[in-house]
């Protein structure tokens, strides 16, 4: 039965990331490999060899990791904060004013979530409760402390 794939959400830089990875990972870190594996082929016996195993299983994980990539490439949703059309969407930046103070964050996919430098994912808790949200509204993020609420004074 096939897999299905999970709609995953990237800001262009996020994107551009994960083909920079697929590019390194097809034309540098491939060739590595293969070079690795014929080094450890010349030294004899393959049974008993940790050098050429050891370059196998990083075969099989560089290869896995490709086909990953080239799946997620394929089917990303392009996040597009241009058209936020006054509420917050997958891609805003906006600047939030809570009871602990105004804060920063940027609402992206949940591959390229950064909580502690404010990249939140569409898919947690307090990026849920921002999505579809227009400023000066107060929503309610429900976290494993509570109940907090922010204010929209701004979003990008």
């Amino acid at each position: 039965m096939p897999q299905l794939l999970k709609v995953q959400y990237f800001t262009p830089e996020g994107l551009e990331k994960l083909k920079a990875e697929l590019q390194e990972r097809t034309e540098v870190i491939r060739q590595r490999i293969a070079a690795r594996i014929g080094e450890a082929r010349d030294l004899g016996d393959l049974s008993e060899n940790a050098e050429y195993v050891e370059a196998k299983e990083d075969q099989g994980f560089n290869e896995s990791r490709i086909e990953e990539l080239n799946n997620i490439i394929k089917n990303a949703v392009m996040a597009d904060p241009q058209h936020h059309q006054g509420q917050v969407n997958v891609g805003s930046t906006i600047k939030v004013k809570s009871d602990k103070g105004e804060f920063k964050f940027t609402v992206v996919g949940a591959s390229e979530s950064d909580p502690v430098n404010g990249f939140i994912s569409n898919e947690s808790p307090l990026g849920q409760a921002f999505l579809g949200a227009k400023k000066g509204e107060t929503v309610e993020a429900k976290v494993p402390k509570g109940v907090i609420e922010y204010k929209i004074l701004e979003i990008e």
